[in-house]
């Protein structure tokens, strides 16, 4: 009888737990999926040819890690951390698509991309900008918003002081070749914007008004200078 009684008591113990953890797997589970589905578009809508695996993790993120797998592994790596701030499929195409990116770079050129790999990590800031710029064609190509992009670093990546001694551009200069690139490349986006509604595009526009002042300075002036973005 004592056998049986502390078989149900065990038994009323365990089983919230056991719940408990199904139910945190499956919520995994859902997110691993969405995250595959999203970048299976991407890579299929442009033709990438090279194999690039994604995988969602609970760990804590490391900025060299991150890198090193999209570079050597060639997998895309979405950390919790990360992905608590998307809040639509846009974002997290813009999440995949850089990591897809830097990926695929990793291809190119001789032993396989291992010189392509070191150049990029020997030059992060000059590939952060093309990865951006890559990422945003990626996504167009895939049927996402590129403002997608915009809103989703706003509300990420912190303002340095300075970047001169980063392996990191500003923040604010980062969104603003961004908006250059949707503005020359994609304006449909921009005429049709959806984000206009959006609080968080809502406080980019305001945070980037020198900025996009600079940028209608040179469209007016009809030059093809880069603009010093601060």
């Amino acid at each position: 009888m004592k056998k049986i009684i502390l078989a149900i008591v065990l038994m009323f113990i365990l089983t919230p737990a056991f719940a408990s953890d199904e139910a945190k797997l499956a919520q995994v589970q859902s997110i691993q999926s969405r995250i595959d589905d999203c970048g299976a578009r991407i890579l299929n809508a442009n033709k990438i040819e090279k194999r690039v695996i994604f995988a969602y993790s609970e760990a804590e993120k490391s900025g060299l890690l991150e890198v090193d797998k999209d570079l050597t592994r060639r997998q895309v790596i979405v950390y919790s951390g990360a992905y608590k701030f998307v809040d639509s499929e846009d974002e997290l195409a813009a999440v995949l698509a850089r990591k897809i990116a830097i990926a695929f770079k990793s291809y190119d050129g001789v032993f396989n991309g291992s010189l392509k790999s070191m150049q990029m990590k020997a030059a992060p800031k000059k590939f952060e900008i093309v990865a951006d710029k890559i990422a945003v064609d990626y996504m167009v190509k895939a049927g996402y918003n590129p403002l997608g992009m915009i809103t989703y670093i706003q509300k990420v990546y912190p303002q340095k002081r300075y970047d001169m001694v980063s392996n990191k551009n500003l923040t604010s200069k980062r969104l603003a070749i961004i908006y250059e690139y949707i503005y020359t490349k994609y304006p449909y986006f921009l005429v049709n914007n959806k984000y206009l509604d959006n609080v968080h595009y809502q406080n980019f526009l305001l945070t980037s008004q020198e900025n996009r002042r600079k940028l209608q300075e040179k469209i007016q002036n009809g030059t093809n200078e880069r603009v010093k973005y601060e």
